[in-house]
C-alpha cells in the first residue's frame, strides 16, 4: 500500500510529521492509499482516536485527501504547487501574448490619486480602531453594486480578488468539502481551492457561463460551493447573459444552503451588463476587484455578501491583516471620481482587439471564444504542440493547461495590447499551428 514505506509516531502529531516528511521527501507518493485507520493504529500501537486526529490534520494541510469508504491517499498534487510550473517564459524577441496582464496605456496614472491620498491621510491620520473600510469608497462601491442590482449587503475590502475569495471560502467551508469551479477556469483559483485543503468539482463554461446542467450535477453530488465569474471570464472571455442567470437561479434554488462566490473582476473593462446571481442562496458574496481596469498593483477588491458571511470574513480580517490601508483606499476613491479611466472607451478598446482577432480567426476557419475581457480562448487537438509552433512563428501565448482540469485542449491569447497591423498575421499563425497539430484519440 505504502511501497515498503512505513508510518511511526506515537502521538497525532508525530504520525503526521512523518507522513508530511514523507511525502515531502518523495518517499510517499501522489496517489498513494493510506492505511485505514484502525489498521494503522493497530500497527503503531496506539487509539484509532490518535490516528484520526493525525488525519485531520494531513488534511487540514492539504497533504491528503479522504474520500470516504475509499479511504485516504496522498494529494495527486501537492497543494502548494502552482500552475506556474506551465507557464511560457517569453523568450527575448518573441511577441508577449501570453501574460493576461492589461495594457499599460490604458491604465490610469497613479501619482495623482496617490498624492491627493497623502495629502487626505496628513490631514486625517487612520488610527487603530478606526473604520478598516474608507466611507466614501462605501459609498461609491455600494452605489455601483446597487445600479447593478446586487442585493444589499454589508461591505469589506480585501487585497484583491483571490484574498477575497479565500476569505469567503474560509469562513464556511472545511477541509475537504468540495468546491464547484468552472473548467475551463483562473488558474490562480484552481490552485487556491486544494491549498485550502478542499476538493474541486469541475463545471464546463461555454460563452454564456457556467452549465447549468453541470452545475446541478456538482450540487447534487455534494458540492457545498459555487464560484462563478460574471463576466471577462479567464481564460474564455464568457459573460453570464439573462438567460443563462435565469437558469443557474433555478438551479441554485433546489440548493439554499450551497456557498455562492461571484467574481465580478471584469468591473470597469467590459461593456456587458452584470447579471448577478446573489441573494439566491443563503449564503454569498460579490467580488470586484479594481486590477484590471487601474493596474495588477492596486491590491484591493471589495466585496459583499449575506450578513453571517460578512461578520465572518470581518470578524477574521480584522484579527489578521486588521485591514487595507486606507490610504489605498483613498487613492482607488480618487480614481473612481477624477474622471482619469473612461471605462466605455477602455471595453470598446479591448471589445475591438479581441473582436478583431475573432474575425480574422473566423476567416482561417479556426473557432474561438472571446465575448469580453482580454482574452481569446481557442480550442486545439494539441495545445504543446500549437505552443510550440506559435513560438518558433515568434508568438507566445498561454498553454491552456494552466487554466482547465477536465476540459479539451486550448491555448489562450491575451489581446490587450495587439496591434490592427498584428491581428492578420497573429490569426494566421494560429490556423497554421492548429492545421497542422495531428488530431488525436483518446481512450
Amino acid at each position: 500500500m505504502l511501497g515498503g514505506y512505513r508510518i511511526e509516531g506515537r502521538r497525532a502529531a508525530e504520525i503526521a510529521a512523518d507522513v508530511e516528511r514523507a511525502v515531502g521527501g518523495g518517499e510517499l507518493e501522489p496517489g498513494q492509499l493510506l492505511p485505514p485507520m484502525r489498521e494503522l493504529a493497530v500497527e503503531l500501537g496506539v487509539n484509532p482516536h490518535t490516528v484520526a486526529a493525525a488525519y485531520r490534520t494531513l488534511r487540514e494541510r492539504g497533504v491528503i485527501e479522504t474520500d470516504g469508504r475509499r479511504g485516504s491517499r496522498v494529494r495527486p498534487r501537492p497543494a502548494t504547487t502552482g500552475r506556474d510550473h506551465v507557464r511560457l517564459d517569453v523568450p527575448e524577441g518573441a511577441r508577449d501574448m501570453a501574460s493576461g496582464n492589461p495594457d499599460p496605456a490604458l491604465l490610469p496614472s497613479l501619482a495623482g490619486a496617490f498624492a491627493a491620498a497623502a495629502a487626505q491621510s496628513d490631514r486625517e491620520p487612520v488610527l487603530y480602531g478606526d473604520d478598516p473600510v474608507e466611507p466614501e469608497l462605501a459609498r461609491i462601491a455600494r452605489a455601483g453594486l446597487d445600479a447593478d442590482g446586487v442585493p444589499h449587503g454589508p461591505l469589506a475590502v480585501a487585497s484583491g480578488s483571490l484574498d477575497a475569495i479565500e476569505r469567503v471560502l474560509t469562513a464556511h467551508l472545511r477541509p475537504g468539502d468540495t468546491v464547484a469551479v468552472e473548467d475551463p477556469g483562473w488558474g490562480s483559483l484552481l490552485d487556491l481551492v486544494p491549498a485550502l485543503g478542499l476538493r474541486t468539482v469541475a463545471v464546463g463554461v461555454d460563452d454564456e457561463g457556467p452549465l447549468p446542467d453541470d452545475v446541478r450535477r456538482a450540487l447534487r453530488a455534494g458540492a457545498r460551493a459555487l464560484i462563478v465569474t460574471d463576466r471577462a471570464q479567464n481564460p474564455t472571455g464568457a459573460v453570464v447573459t439573462a438567460t443563462r442567470a435565469r437558469a443557474l437561479r433555478t438551479v441554485l434554488r433546489e440548493h439554499p444552503e450551497v456557498l455562492l462566490v461571484e467574481d465580478d473582476h471584469g468591473h470597469g473593462i467590459v461593456d456587458l451588463p452584470l447579471r448577478p446571481l446573489a441573494g439566491t442562496t443563503r449564503s454569498w458574496a460579490l467580488v470586484r476587484s479594481v486590477a484590471k481596469a487601474y493596474g495588477p498593483d492596486l491590491r484591493l477588491a471589495v466585496l459583499t455578501g449575506d450578513e453571517i458571511t460578512m461578520d465572518r470574513v470581518r470578524g477574521r480580517q480584522r484579527l489578521g491583516a486588521g485591514w487595507v490601508s486606507r490610504l489605498l483606499q483613498r487613492a482607488v476613491v480618487r480614481l473612481w471620481t477624477d474622471g482619469g479611466h473612461d471605462a466605455e472607451a477602455v471595453a470598446a478598446t479591448y471589445g475591438e482587439r479581441r473582436d478583431g482577432l475573432l474575425r480574422a480567426l473566423a476567416g482561417h476557419g479556426v473557432r474561438a471564444h472571446g465575448r469580453s475581457g482580454l482574452n481569446v480562448w481557442i480550442p486545439v487537438p494539441d495545445e504543446t504542440a500549437a505552443v510550440s509552433r506559435l513560438l518558433h512563428a515568434g508568438w507566445a501565448v498561454a498553454p491552456g493547461a494552466r487554466f482547465r482540469s477536465t476540459a479539451p485542449p486550448g491555448i489562450r491569447v491575451t489581446v490587450s495590447t495587439l496591434g490592427a497591423a498584428e491581428t492578420a498575421p497573429l490569426a494566421a499563425a494560429i490556423s497554421a499551428a492548429a492545421d497542422r497539430t495531428p488530431a488525436r484519440g483518446y481512450v
